[in-house]
């Protein structure tokens, strides 16, 4: 056993939380104030103390918790590692650009048998997939068919209806198409489109500004393993998954972990890494996934639940990738239950809002089982302490899916 997870068994009475969100572009402190409000609903169903102050530390965006649980007084600092302006950059394209991206997008999953395998794992993010390229198509009908009959009226006018009718037929469709596209707050379809478009431009492989900044969000982390804490967590939500095991993968080739430094630990949350690691060109993340799972240097929690239908679900993002050494030991792959940890009442309010359920990891439970962020971060125990003897579910998928498993171009 390596020092490091020796020390994983230690009562944590400061920790540093590193946040890296998915494909989103909102400003930071929607995380802020999620933790403030959720914290506190969780505090008081559980019967602990939270309350969070501006952060004490600098660089990237974040705050401060202080947290009394089983008798033990827990300082935390947490901070969103920010990528959003990328993501907002990704996100300026015209709308014809965006059918482009579409197109694109659907050849690099259809053409290569991506989309058909990830089918056999889980239909929820597949068809979370589907949805923007079925929206986008039946808005472009719509608009082209609202066009087809203004032209249609026009021309029973002559040649100067005909061209009165062209002229309004187009204005028209264009009108209607950014109208659509003015309405995405509500219907998420561009929004979808660009998430799916960003991992597969190319191919699978992070855009060059992408990991630019990974890098950076390597440096911070690596500076706080050098610093008083008892654990580093890193918490990847959704996209954010994927881009902290390349950042933890980095920092342990690199050797910037240090043997007596925090305990070091990953938190995956409601992962959709085979939506990268299944195409052709993710050498990078499979190689990465290969290695991390094998360290012993930190402990990997994955958790997802079923009724998340926009994460691939107790899918063990290692196995079923078609990367996993004969010594892994990582992720420890269990369920957030939301079905049972969610009262009836709330599960029946939630059901239906695919978004808000994909962030329900990050939020309080009524009915809360093994599974409490507020416990995981700002609570007692290492991450490896809390789950030392959790078993992974039954129910999980670690049989190798993916078609691409070369870890190397």
């Amino acid at each position: 056993m390596t020092a490091q997870v020796a020390q994983s068994d230690r009562q944590v009475t400061r920790r540093r939380v590193f946040y890296i969100p998915g494909y989103d572009p909102i400003h930071p402190r929607r995380y802020r104030e999620l933790y403030r409000k959720e914290g506190a609903a969780q505090a008081e169903i559980s019967g602990y103390a939270l309350s969070l102050s501006p952060k004490k530390t600098g660089g990237a965006y974040g705050w401060h918790v202080e947290s009394t649980q089983e008798g033990q007084a827990v300082r935390a600092d947490i901070d969103v590692l920010v990528w959003s302006d990328i993501v907002r950059d990704s996100m300026s394209n015209t709308i014809v650009a965006t059918y482009g991206q579409m197109l694109r997008t659907a050849w690099e999953y259809i053409a290569t048998g991506a989309l058909f395998r990830l089918m056999r794992l889980r239909k929820g993010p597949v068809i979370a997939a589907l949805y923007p390229v079925g929206a986008l198509l039946l808005q472009l009908l719509l608009a082209v068919l609202a066009g087809w009959i203004l032209y249609g009226i026009g021309s029973f006018g002559g040649i100067a209806g005909r061209i009165i009718g062209t002229c309004a037929g187009l204005a028209v469709a264009v009108l209607l198409l950014r109208w659509f596209k003015a309405k995405d707050g509500k219907t998420f379809v561009y929004y979808l489109m660009h998430d799916y478009a960003y991992s597969a431009q190319y191919r699978g492989a992070n855009p060059p500004e992408l990991e630019t900044r990974m890098a950076q969000f390597a440096d911070t982390v690596a500076e706080a393993l050098t610093e008083d804490w008892d654990e580093v967590l890193v918490v990847g939500h959704s996209s954010g998954a994927h881009l902290a095991v390349s950042i933890l993968a980095d920092l342990l080739r690199a050797n910037r972990v240090p043997a007596d430094g925090p305990a070091l630990s990953f938190l995956s949350l409601g992962q959709v890494v085979p939506m990268v690691s299944f195409l052709r060109d993710a050498y990078r993340l499979r190689g990465d996934l290969h290695y991390l799972s094998a360290r012993s240097e930190l402990a990997w929690i994955d958790v997802t639940a079923p009724g998340d239908g926009c994460a691939f679900a107790l899918c063990d993002p290692v196995s079923v990738s078609g990367v996993a050494p004969k010594d892994k030991r990582w992720p420890l792959v269990f369920s957030a239950q939301f079905t049972k940890s969610l009262s009836p009442e709330r599960w029946k309010a939630l059901r239906w809002k695919f978004f808000r359920l994909h962030f329900q990891y990050l939020c309080a439970f009524d009915r809360p089982l093994d599974y409490d962020y507020f416990r995981i971060t700002a609570g007692p125990q290492t991450l490896a302490a809390r789950y030392a003897h959790r078993p992974p579910s039954a129910s999980r998928i670690d049989t190798a899916v993916s078609k691409y498993t070369s870890k190397t171009p």
